[in-house]
């Protein structure tokens, strides 16, 4: 089965999930490490990466864990912070597209003195028996002609998919 939609490419689904995986994990590595982080902003510096990195096509769920007591000097005063450092990143991604689910992870390895990525699982999604599988944050993982991508592709014109809520619909304050 060839790769349809947004990789232009003659590559399967597999192979795209297993790609847009790595530019998940690449992104969130190299976007926020230096960026301030102390015991008290860590969990939503983690809640912040995880929606963000949810708002992107095939992703079904996303984990991020950081400890700030991993990194360097802490300062003193209103200095007493870190920066976020390869150490202190424990991320794990799902994504999915039709029947093919990727799980991947990004974590530090003490051995390695390393932030290795890594992908943990690649398979079929389980047929649900007729039953309507469990909404999970993020994307639904279905492929959309408009949905764009790190490769690129079709975009509505605000660069974003069309809302998948019903006309009329209201979105819900948490």
């Amino acid at each position: 089965m060839t790769g349809r939609g947004i990789h232009p490419a003659a590559i399967s689904r597999r192979e795209a999930l297993l790609f847009e995986t790595g530019i998940k994990l690449g992104g969130i590595f190299h976007q926020y490490l230096g960026i301030p982080v102390s015991r008290s902003t860590a969990p939503g510096l983690a809640r912040t990466i995880e929606r963000a990195v949810g708002l992107q096509p095939y992703v079904r769920s996303v984990r991020v864990r950081l400890d700030p007591r991993q990194g360097g000097p802490l300062g003193r005063g209103r200095f007493a912070y870190r920066y976020l450092t390869a150490e202190m990143l424990d991320v794990r991604v799902e994504l999915a597209d039709g029947a093919t689910r990727v799980r991947a992870r990004l974590a530090h390895r003490p051995d390695l003195r390393y932030p290795l990525m890594r992908v943990e699982a690649v398979r079929p999604r389980a047929a649900t028996l007729g039953r309507r599988p469990a909404r999970r944050r993020g994307r639904s993982g279905r492929r959309s002609a408009t949905s764009g991508g790190s490769a690129g592709g079709r975009r509505t014109p605000r660069g974003r998919a069309p809302s998948s809520r019903r006309p009329g619909s209201r979105r819900r304050r948490a």
